[in-house]
């Protein structure tokens, strides 16, 4: 059956009328649709940008698609409806088009220097190994590519790359060739700086991110998922864990995290796209989108018209997912007061459709 809604579509600030037949938008009304919201304020379905449905909490990877389906349903009932999954140890391309479960973009497993990362979540390869794993990894995703861009490195004592720079550079090139874009994974200032000039399309975390690059990465387009959720909640934890041992790397993990509002702010003034993502899956509960929203806002000081953009419109657009057009894909949430006015607002969604069909 068809669904009708009415609101103030956002955002184009407008009141206006959607009509929905199978999994795509229309204008043009549609006889005998069932209204399913009649007022308030609508936004196409939100996004989270960084997150892994394959991956349990504690870090320990999923078993069974069930799994996946469990962790991906908390997200959608917060009205998060598109997922790009940045890194999965566990395979599930049968729910890509799951009519009950967010839209995916994915990546294929991590890909990581030997012993450079959290243990079983990743490929862990040398450097003439990576450009093959990957060419592999990207025919496991549907157009992306995870790498591992730097960790603590023991012989040093602190965050360093994980390989060399004409290896980092040659795993972008190959994720290209073969169709799918690059994210990686970066803590420390060295490993950012080369995969930016690598050509990378996104930075996840970019904790050690300076000036310069900003204004490189908004030359070139490249996108920061900052996951300001996961660095306020466990680089304390990482340095306290690691302080006798590494007191270098601990003093470090805590100066980027104590660092990072100021540089998100810094980001978005330079003119770097910025997308909304938790890092949900290991020491990140899923469904928590709308509280790495507020820390957008109230901590980096974005506007909440450009946190929405980064939560919706913007990032569907970046991931392929066409929003609240003619011909879009019927997703949409709708909230009882304006987010614009108070952002909160987007933690109690009133009426989610996902592909057609209402949630809730």
């Amino acid at each position: 059956m068809a669904l009708h809604v009415r609101g103030v579509v956002l955002p184009d600030d407008e009141v206006r009328d959607l009509w929905l037949t199978g999994d795509r938008v229309t204008f043009t009304p549609v006889p005998g649709a069932e209204t399913v919201a009649d007022r308030g304020f609508v936004l196409p379905g939100l996004v989270d940008a960084h997150c892994h449905p394959g991956i349990a909490p504690g870090a320990v990877p999923i078993t069974s698609l069930d799994q996946a389906r469990q962790l991906a349903t908390v997200d959608r009932d917060a009205g998060v409806l598109a997922i790009r999954d940045a890194g999965s140890p566990y395979p599930y391309p049968e729910l890509e088009d799951e009519p009950e479960l967010p839209r995916l973009a994915r990546a294929g497993r991590h890909i990581a220097s030997p012993r450079r990362y959290l243990r079983g979540l990743a490929l862990e390869v040398e450097a003439a190994e990576v450009r093959a794993t990957v060419a592999e990894q990207a025919r496991a995703g549907n157009g992306w590519v995870k790498l591992v861009g730097d960790w603590l490195d023991r012989n040093v004592g602190d965050l360093a790359p994980s390989w060399d720079p004409e290896t980092m550079a040659a795993a972008v090139e190959a994720a290209h060739a073969a169709g799918a874009r690059a994210a990686v994974h970066t803590f420390s200032e060295s490993a950012v700086a080369m995969m930016v000039r690598a050509g990378v399309d996104s930075v996840e975390h970019g904790t050690g991110l300076s000036p310069d690059l900003l204004d490189e990465m908004a030359r070139r387009g490249t996108a920061l998922v900052p996951t300001m959720i996961n660095i306020e909640t466990i680089f304390g934890g990482i340095a306290d864990q690691a302080r006798e041992k590494f007191p270098g790397y601990a003093s470090h993990m805590l100066a980027l995290r104590d660092n990072f509002p100021a540089l998100v702010g810094a980001a978005h003034e330079a003119g770097v796209p910025i997308y909304v993502g938790t890092d949900a899956g290991g020491g990140i509960d899923h469904g928590l989108a709308a509280r790495e929203m507020l820390l957008l806002h109230e901590r980096a000081g974005m506007s909440t018209v450009d946190v929405l953009a980064a939560a919706s419109w913007r990032a569907r657009d970046w991931l392929g997912f066409p929003g609240l057009v003619e011909g879009g894909l019927a997703d949409l949430v709708v909230y009882d007061a304006d987010p614009r006015a108070d952002l909160r607002v987007v933690q109690a969604p009133r009426r989610i459709v996902l592909r057609g069909r209402v949630v809730r």
